[in-house]
């Protein structure tokens, strides 16, 4: 099977690519290394280097010809989208309208939109299922929301076949140390390298956390099942900012108390997030528990050398 990921070198695509590979898919991928790196991606895996919104990607998809385009590439940063919305939508809205209009000229079967819980805005209710109203916070909230309006439109009005899977906080080795989503990868990096965490506001979020192996196994389950549909990828179960910080310098072996900073604009107060949608038309249920998935993560930062515990 021909297969197009975009953002395929960043954290999450990288992973996806890895298992693309072991089910012996025909890969491309496309990412423009704002975030990604070669050094994610098997050498045998072409990478063109390109950005999503360049007309060029139209030309590419038409000569690839791939049955399935898994579409991750996104500016992912909230705090980032507050401080230039206009970005933000250029990439997330128009960058996946482009993926869209070249899947539709090259014969593409199906897409698979990697969204976000940021669409939701502060739920009336916990946990959060895909019913729940858009009221997005920040502008990544509302371009991601924008690209799910456009993916749905192109399925109606061009029959595509389109996926749109929302994630919960996703974590795992090679994500960066950068934003709210980041806040395990800061966690670690920081007790790895003898600072002290900073914890935005007073720690009494709620976050829904979710391993990036389970996030790419659903990917790999909507690849057959779920067309038209849009999925909660979380674990449905709740931890606090505190909480998160209890186990991650548990897992480190490290006795550090945390730094306060104040809260980031455009960030949820709570979320986790009924995930039985995706249980039931999917087959696809989380696999790895929090302490389990912080101690790979943890493992994989010490095999680097990442930091020295202290």
């Amino acid at each position: 099977m021909r297969v197009l990921i975009t953002g395929g070198a960043g954290f999450i695509g990288s992973h996806l690519v890895e298992a693309g590979r072991q089910a012996g898919w025909e890969i491309r991928v496309v990412d423009d290394l704002s975030r990604g790196s070669p050094a994610h991606l098997p050498e045998d895996v072409p990478l063109i280097r390109m950005d999503i919104r360049d007309p060029a990607l139209e030309d590419l998809v038409a000569d690839f010809r791939p049955t399935v385009i898994h579409h991750l590439a996104a500016q992912v940063d909230v705090a980032a989208a507050v401080a230039d919305p206009w970005h933000d939508a250029s990439v997330n809205v128009l960058g996946t309208i482009r993926v869209l209009q070249a899947a539709c000229r090259g014969g593409v079967r199906r897409v698979i939109l990697a969204s976000s819980v940021a669409v939701y805005g502060e739920p009336e209710r916990l946990p959060v299922s895909e019913d729940h109203p858009l009221r997005p916070l920040s502008p990544y909230g509302l371009s991601k929301a924008a690209a799910e309006a456009y993916a749905r439109w192109f399925g109606a009005h061009h029959g595509l076949e389109v996926v749109i899977l929302r994630y919960g906080n996703v974590y795992g080795p090679r994500q960066p140390a950068v934003g709210e989503a980041g806040v395990i990868a800061r966690f670690l990096t920081a007790l790895a390298d003898g600072g002290r965490p900073v914890i935005h506001g007073d720690g009494r979020q709620i976050r829904d956390f979710v391993y990036v192996a389970d996030v790419v196994a659903a990917h790999q389950q909507a690849m057959a099942r779920g067309e038209g549909g849009i999925y909660n990828i979380g674990t449905g179960r709740a931890i606090s900012i505190r909480g998160l910080y209890r186990l991650a310098r548990a897992v480190a072996g490290v006795e550090r108390e945390p730094d306060y900073g104040p809260p980031r604009p455009g960030d949820i107060r709570r979320m986790v997030l009924d995930v039985r949608r995706a249980q039931a038309e999917l087959g696809w249920r989380p696999q790895v528990a929090l302490p389990e998935g912080l101690a790979r993560t943890w493992a994989w930062m010490r095999e680097r050398g990442k930091g020295r515990t202290s």
